[in-house]
């Protein structure tokens, strides 16, 4: 099955002094658009998608805790608690 892609042509229009485009509201509703969206730079063009929210994934929080380069050597006695060899119920 192919996907049929709608192009619709819009116009830029003056914002105080910036510049801006004007999306019909059924597109803004369809794609869940609000208050905020995220533009991105492709290599095919410019993408607009819905904002995400700012919860970080453990991998990602994992990378966040590792480049702020905190020293965690207080928790170290924290391995030494004595279950090492312990069985540990599920």
């Amino acid at each position: 099955m192919e996907k049929s892609l709608r192009s619709r042509d819009i116009k830029i229009v003056p914002i105080g002094n910036s510049m801006g485009v004007r999306l019909p509201k059924d597109l803004l509703q369809k794609y869940g658009f609000t208050s905020s969206l995220v533009l991105e730079e492709t290599d095919q063009g410019l993408l607009l998608r819905k904002k995400q929210d700012d919860k970080l994934s453990w991998a990602d929080t994992y990378k966040a805790m590792a480049n702020e380069g905190d020293d965690w050597s207080d928790y170290d006695p924290a391995l030494l608690d004595g279950l090492e060899g312990e069985e540990v119920d599920a």
